[in-house]
């Protein structure tokens, strides 16, 4: 007769309901898109399946727009080197991004509130000009100055910035393995509210991120999936 074994998780996760873990992971393959909430629409793909519908979505997005001659405003994770592919696609087809405005969800920084610039080679904004802006040909690239992310010269008017565009047309964005959103960790001190309308008027925040999301963003392709936690900021402007 097999012996049960009572432990505690690791004191440094975020998330301590051993009940509430024990009830997702029971949830089974055939159910993952059944929930109570009408709003919210789950749809499993494969992992080449997501890759390829995102470059194709924000191609789609970006052509659209230029067809109809309005702007374009996202909100963009992490530069993921597939955003390359976009490039390739606008020029292939001759799809100007002039109108198009780009904000960075969020980028590295110090426990002291130095938000990482792009002249370093690991910050987001130098990925997001280096894998997308710099692959397209110049006569297609939008101005730069429409290719933002938080530094420490706007982070205090970040939210105003895309809230003066209208808003953003779309805000594309990843779970981490801590199950944090733009570096949002669950617990976040700074992101604390009694309520989810007073949550939704918090503005920019710097963010400690947990060992969880250190250890997840060491195996980035911007560091050659090599594992070395020693290159992750523990901090971001988010």
């Amino acid at each position: 007769m097999a012996e049960g074994f009572e432990y505690h998780m690791a004191r440094w996760l975020p998330f301590q309901d051993k009940e509430a873990c024990q009830k997702a992971k029971a949830i089974k393959r055939e159910d993952f898109t059944k929930h109570p909430n009408p709003n919210f629409k789950i749809r499993v793909v494969k992992d080449h399946e997501w890759r390829f519908g995102l470059i194709m979505d924000i191609f789609g997005r970006i052509k659209q727009a230029a067809d109809e001659g309005r702007k374009l405003v996202l909100i963009l994770p992490q530069p993921d080197p597939y955003y390359a592919w976009v490039a390739v696609l606008c020029n292939r087809h001759r799809v100007s991004c002039r109108h198009l405005y780009t904000f960075d969800m969020d980028e590295y920084a110090d426990k002291d509130g130095r938000i990482a610039p792009e002249t370093w080679p690991n910050s987001f904004l130098y990925n997001m000009k280096h894998n997308f802006y710099a692959k397209l040909d110049p006569e297609l690239r939008p101005p730069e100055k429409q290719i933002q992310g938080p530094t420490n010269a706007n982070f205090k008017d970040y939210g105003k910035m895309i809230a003066d565009m209208g808003g953003a047309d779309v805000c594309y964005g990843g779970i981490g393995w801590c199950g944090h959103l733009a570096y949002i960790e669950p617990g976040s001190e700074a992101f604390k509210a009694n309520g989810l309308e007073e949550w939704k008027q918090i503005g920019p925040r710097l963010v400690e991120l947990t060992p969880l999301t250190v250890l997840q963003d060491s195996l980035s392709p911007r560091w050659g999936q090599s594992g070395d936690w020693s290159s992750t900021p523990a901090w971001a402007a988010t």
